[in-house]
C-alpha cells in the first residue's frame, strides 16, 4: 500500500537510540536540551520546549497565557480536534471560524472579525497543510482587538516565519509529519517569561528536574505552580535531533512533488481541483485536493484503494463531531463544510518519486472518470 504519509527513519535514527540506551539516562537529560537548541536554531529562536505532543503544546501556551473560563478562543473547524480541545482543557470556550474559501481553506479574518466578542482573549491559526497565512493581516487583525495570536503550527516545521506571528507556536512531530519523533511537539515562544512558565508547567511546576539535581547534588526541589507531565524523553529527543538535519531537504523534496502533481493533475483530471493556487509559503506536509462535486468521493477512495493507495480526508469539521455539536449547537460553516465534502488527502511523503506521483495521478483520473459515469448514470 502506497501511504498517504511515511516517517523517514533508518540506521541513524537507530544508532542514536542505541546511544541512549547505553548512557542508561532515559528521559530529560542533556538529549533534550540538545534537540531544543537545534530546533530553535532552525526557526531563528532563541530556544524552544520540547514537550510530549503538539496538543500538549497548545495547551501548555493557552495555561501559561492565563487563558480560562469566561475566556473564547477563535479557532477553525478544519483542524484536528485537538486543536479545539486544547481550549477546553483551560476551562475556555472555542469559538469556530468558517475558512476563506474553498481555495484558501485558512481561517477567514473577516469571519473571525464578525464573531469577536468582549470575551475574545487569543486566536489559534491553523497552518493547513503546511501554508502560512496573512502574517501582517492577521497581526493587524490581533492589535485592532487586543488579542493573542496563537500558531498551530503542526504541519508546518521548518519554516522560519513560523513562530514569528504572535506570542507562540505550537509543533508536532507525530508519525506522519515531515519530522518525526513518532510522539512529540515542541513550542516556540520569543519572549522568555513565557517560554520560562511554559517549561515550568511541562514537569507538574517543579523547580527542578531529575537530571538537574543529579547534576547539582541536591535532592530537594520545589512546586511553585500547577503542572503537568508533558515532558519529552531522551529516547525521543535523540531521534529528533536526528530528524531535524534531514527536515529542509524532506521539504524541498515535499515542494518538488506538490509541483508534479499539480502539472499531472492539471493536464489529466482538470476536474480536480488543487487549493492554494497562488503562490504561498509552505512546508507542504499534505497533499490536499478537491473532488469535482459529480464524484463521489467513497467510489474514489475504494477505487484507489484497490490499486494499493491510501487516501485519507483532512479533515471532517471538528464542529460537526458529537462532542461539539453538544458543547456548541447551531455552528454552521458553509465554506468549511462545503470544502470537507469534496476534500481528499492523497500520498504526499519524501520516499514517493516522480514515476509514483505519475502512478498516483493516471489511478485517481480513472477512479474520478469512473465515478462521474456512475453518477451520471
Amino acid at each position: 500500500m502506497l501511504m498517504v504519509s511515511a516517517p523517514i527513519v533508518g540506521i541513524p535514527e537507530k544508532a542514536a537510540l542505541f546511544e541512549v540506551i547505553d548512557s542508561g539516562w532515559l528521559t530529560m537529560g542533556d538529549r533534550v536540551q540538545e534537540f531544543e537548541e537545534a530546533f530553535a536554531n532552525l526557526h531563528g529562536a532563541e530556544d524552544s520546549v520540547a514537550v510530549s505532543s503538539c496538543t500538549a503544546a497548545l495547551h501548555l501556551i493557552l495555561h501559561a497565557l492565563g487563558i480560562g473560563p469566561g475566556d473564547e478562543v477563535l479557532v477553525p473547524a478544519l483542524t484536528f480536534v485537538a486543536t479545539a480541545n486544547a481550549v477546553l482543557y483551560v476551562n475556555a470556550t472555542p469559538v469556530f471560524v468558517d475558512i476563506e474559501s474553498m481555495d484558501v481553506p485558512l481561517m477567514s479574518i473577516a469571519e473571525a472579525e464578525a464573531l469577536c466578542t468582549p470575551r475574545t482573549k487569543a486566536v489559534i491559526l491553523v497552518h493547513f497543510a503546511g501554508y502560512l497565512p496573512d502574517r501582517e493581516a492577521w497581526q493587524a487583525f490581533a492589535a485592532r482587538r487586543g488579542l493573542l495570536l496563537i500558531e498551530d503550527a503542526a504541519h508546518a516545521p521548518g519554516l522560519k516565519e513560523v513562530g514569528t506571528y504572535g506570542v507562540a507556536a505550537a509543533f508536532s512531530f507525530y508519525g506522519n509529519k515531515n519530522m518525526t519523533t513518532a510522539e512529540g511537539g515542541a513550542v516556540i515562544a520569543r519572549d522568555r517569561a513565557l517560554r520560562d512558565r511554559i517549561r515550568l508547567a511541562r514537569g507538574h511546576g517543579m523547580s527542578s528536574g531529575t537530571h538537574q539535581r543529579l547534576n547539582s547534588r541536591t535532592p530537594t526541589y520545589d512546586v511553585t505552580m500547577l503542572g503537568f507531565n508533558y515532558r519529552l524523553d531522551e529516547l525521543r529527543a535523540a531521534i529528533g535531533i536526528v530528524q531535524l538535519r534531514g527536515l529542509p531537504g524532506w521539504n524541498e523534496i515535499r515542494q518538488i512533488l506538490v509541483m508534479q502533481y499539480r502539472r499531472l493533475i492539471a493536464q489529466q483530471c482538470p476536474a480536480v481541483a488543487i487549493p492554494f493556487s497562488a503562490p504561498r509559503l509552505s512546508a507542504y506536509h499534505i497533499m490536499p485536493i478537491l473532488l469535482p462535486d459529480a464524484a463521489q468521493r467513497q467510489d474514489v477512495i475504494d477505487r484507489l484503494r484497490s490499486q494499493g493507495i491510501q487516501t485519507t480526508i483532512h479533515y471532517p469539521p471538528v464542529h460537526k463531531m458529537t462532542l461539539y455539536r453538544e458543547r456548541c449547537p447551531g455552528v454552521h460553516l458553509p465554506k468549511t463544510e462545503a470544502f470537507a465534502q469534496r476534500e481528499l488527502t492523497i500520498p504526499l511523503h519524501p520516499d514517493i518519486t516522480t514515476k509514483t506521483v505519475e502512478g498516483v495521478v493516471a489511478a485517481l483520473a480513472d477512479a474520478v472518470g469512473v465515478s462521474q459515469m456512475g453518477m451520471a448514470k
